[in-house]
């Protein structure tokens, strides 16, 4: 665990902290209303790269071949946010205090004991919230142990935080920015192949936007399974498993060899593989004592995810197989998408 420190005064920003996965979606704005923090209390995450628009793949692309294809480059210039900045979430940044005067539309924050500025605090429609610590005023100071993470049998198990699933059938913002990560990873190990699904659930997820991506794949397609704990693969082996990733950790679930991980969210996981499928039948006469009787039924997420393509370009972009023709022949099928 470490205590996020002033690097000026030395005083203590936050308590205690352990570092956990950053979000890749974090400077993403999403939706149309108020998002909770990313992270959960006593965490923290450094940003590994630096924050703005991807302007590599635009780069890349030959001039004209962008607006040509479909592409949307951002409309306004934002300034590229130097790499490692923290987040955490705004109930820990107790030794912080708001300055009155804002920037971009987020408010400064400054240390509370020297008043120098150490970061931002985003709160604003739409965005995740968050306090970000600017690498060169902030820095980490060893404050013991880290709390020992979770365990794959208890993560299977674990129904406290939200459900990833509302009561009126949508995932909620967090899980649709995962699946959509997820979507980027499975283009890149299809490699310009179609992609066939065995396991039904992962299919209804992933399939139908997969295939708008690889509408011009060839070749023989690659078959697609859901593997993690309590979930063996059976024989024949896939050539690609979709496999939980640890949310404190990042620790990809191990496929065996010669089947390509690709991670998803465990949330989304553990309600594809363990959910129960069934659909609530009108009967006639008294129930038997076996069947469901929750009133209302739990929250069953018959609404599809919506991926977003604008976070698919801009995860590609910073990916070296951008340069590839599999993952062009990918950008150019999904162009016309303008999210």
């Amino acid at each position: 665990m470490e205590t996020l420190v002033c690097a000026h005064c030395g005083a203590a920003l936050t308590g205690p902290v352990t570092r956990v996965r950053f979000p890749p979606y974090a400077h993403r704005d999403v939706g149309v209303g108020m998002l909770p923090a990313l992270l959960d209390a006593g965490t923290y995450a450094v940003d590994p790269e630096p924050s703005g628009p991807p302007w590599r793949l635009w780069g890349e692309l030959a001039e004209g071949e962008a607006e040509a294809r479909g592409y949307h480059a951002p409309v306004r210039a934002v300034p590229d946010g130097p790499a490692g900045r923290l987040l955490c979430v705004p109930a820990d940044a107790t030794g912080t205090v708001l300055v009155r005067e804002r920037t971009d539309g987020f408010a400064r924050m400054a240390c509370v004991a020297c008043l120098r500025p150490v970061g931002t605090r985003h709160d604003e429609w739409a965005t995740w919230q968050g306090v970000w610590l600017e690498p060169g005023a902030v820095r980490a100071v060893p404050a013991g142990p880290d709390r020992p993470p979770v365990d794959w049998a208890e993560l299977v198990r674990d129904r406290s935080g939200p459900p990833p699933v509302d009561a009126r059938g949508n995932w909620s913002h967090r899980c649709e920015q995962e699946a959509t990560m997820t979507l980027v990873d499975l283009l890149l190990a299809a490699d310009g192949s179609p992609v066939l699904f065995e396991h039904r659930a992962a299919a209804r997820l992933l399939g139908r936007e997969l295939g708008h991506y690889l509408r011009t794949a060839t070749g023989p397609a690659k078959r697609c399974a859901l593997h993690g704990p309590g979930l063996p693969l059976a024989d024949p082996h896939p050539d690609l498993a979709l496999v939980p990733r640890h949310p404190q950790t990042g620790e990809v679930w191990p496929a065996p060899p010669g089947v390509r991980a690709v991670p998803l969210d465990v949330e989304i996981w553990r309600e594809l593989a363990f959910a129960d499928d069934r659909r609530a039948v009108r009967v006639s006469g008294p129930l038997r004592a076996e069947l469901e009787r929750d009133d209302p039924l739990p929250p069953h997420h018959w609404r599809p995810v919506f991926f977003c393509t604008r976070l698919v370009r801009d995860a590609l972009a910073r990916q070296s197989a951008v340069r590839t023709p599999a993952v062009r022949a990918a950008l150019t099928a999904r162009a016309r998408a303008p999210w």
